[in-house]
């Protein structure tokens, strides 16, 4: 029979074990966060440095159009800083460019829908400058919006009558 002494310094052990673990696995789950949000900070820099390469702005010139210090908008760029939705917004009207296309690189917003394969296909050429494919992307989807709001609505089907309402009709 254990002493009630070695009992209690057991049970400790065990919970110090198990704390030690959840610990650890509470770090790696943070870490693996970090980093995803340190490569979508990366993603969404570049793609920011590439619009205003193609739009042929300076690193100042897009920072005072937009209303962000230089020193910030060159850290976002570089993948240091994710900015917030309205700062991207601030961005995406300095390089002309839509806000939710800065929101999708960022992934605030969803990947908008139509064909994936027609999207894919302008994603996937390399001739087109990244400008050009948002460009292209915004007005295929925006036809594709507006051919789905003017389409009449699909014929139902008629309905079949049931025996219970067929019942009820006659009575």
């Amino acid at each position: 029979m254990q002493k009630p002494g070695e009992f209690v310094r057991e049970q400790v052990t065990t919970v110090r074990e198990k704390v030690d673990q959840l610990a650890g696995s509470v770090a790696e789950t943070v870490a693996g966060e970090r980093s995803n949000v340190s490569a979508v900070s990366s993603q969404v820099g570049d793609f920011i440095r590439e619009q205003r390469s193609a739009a042929r702005v300076s690193l100042r010139e897009l920072a005072r159009s937009a209303g962000v210090s230089n020193p910030y908008l060159s850290q976002v760029e570089r993948g240091l800083r994710k900015p917030s939705a309205e700062i991207l917004a601030a961005i995406a009207r300095g390089l002309k460019i839509s806000a939710e296309t800065l929101y999708e690189q960022a992934g605030i917003l969803d990947r908008r829908a139509g064909n994936p394969d027609t999207v894919a296909a302008i994603r996937g050429d390399d001739s087109l400058s990244e400008r050009h494919k948002a460009v292209l992307i915004e007005l295929y989807e925006t036809y594709v919006r507006e051919h789905a709001a003017s389409r009449p609505p699909a014929p139902t089907a008629p309905e079949t009558p049931t025996p219970s309402t067929s019942t009820k009709e006659s009575a």
